[in-house]
């Protein structure tokens, strides 16, 4: 249960931090703050994912991502049985920090809480999007976890690979990569981020799944 729980806090954690930044720190348009923009909320999921790769890394191996499990998985790094407890403490994570970030902000007379929408118009970008930055996120996972890797510098590649995939994600989704992500602040913002929340499952878990055939086909079982 150990691990389990150090993927619900890691994740707590990311969504609080990350999404908090887009809502308090001026990411988003009814925000207040420091308006940090694009680039700050960025940095904000990248310095998250980095500060807790290096937090629970050695417990659970810091996935907090639903899309990153679900690579794993099919990579076969992770069972089933564990695969399936990892996701299901991701989102109770998600929610939890959610909750945390719905209680300031509602506070502070703000309504946004981080969640990820698209406009209607622009859905086959958005699903594109979606897919095609998870793969690449969940490539620089395996490839930085790999044994073929250098030691101790994962949760760098990972964060900033996260970091540079929200800066061109934001002014498409909002940035998810991530369902249990996109699921926490949807349970609280309803409506659109709602009913759009299959956008958000549907497409990092095909990022995550391409990743990890792209991921076999040109790694050896060495470098794995």
């Amino acid at each position: 249960m150990k691990k389990y729980f150090a993927e619900m806090f890691g994740t707590f954690v990311l969504v609080l931090l990350g999404c908090g930044s887009a809502v308090i720190a001026g990411g988003m348009p009814e925000a207040v703050g420091s308006g940090v923009g694009t680039l700050g909320v960025a940095l904000a999921f990248g310095l998250a994912v980095l500060a807790m790769v290096y937090t629970i890394g050695g417990i659970s191996g810091c996935h907090i991502n639903p899309a990153i499990t679900f690579g794993l998985f099919l990579s076969g790094k992770i069972e089933g049985k564990d695969a399936g407890m990892y996701v299901l403490f991701q989102i109770l994570g998600a929610v939890l920090g959610s909750a945390v970030l719905y209680y300031i902000a509602t506070s502070m007379g703000l309504s946004g809480y981080g969640q990820n929408t698209f406009i209607p118009e622009n859905l086959g970008a958005a699903f594109v999007a979606e897919t095609v930055f998870t793969m690449i996120f969940v490539m620089v996972v395996l490839g930085a976890t790999s044994k073929s890797a250098p030691a101790g510098y994962a949760g760098i590649a990972i964060g900033l690979a996260l970091a540079l995939i929200h800066i061109v994600c934001i002014p498409i989704t909002g940035t998810s990569v991530n369902p249990a992500r996109s699921f926490g602040p949807a349970i609280f913002a309803g409506g659109q981020a709602l009913s759009q929340l299959w956008l958000f499952i549907v497409a990092p878990l095909l990022g995550g799944a391409l990743a990890a055939g792209l991921w076999r086909a040109i790694s050896t079982e060495e470098q794995r």
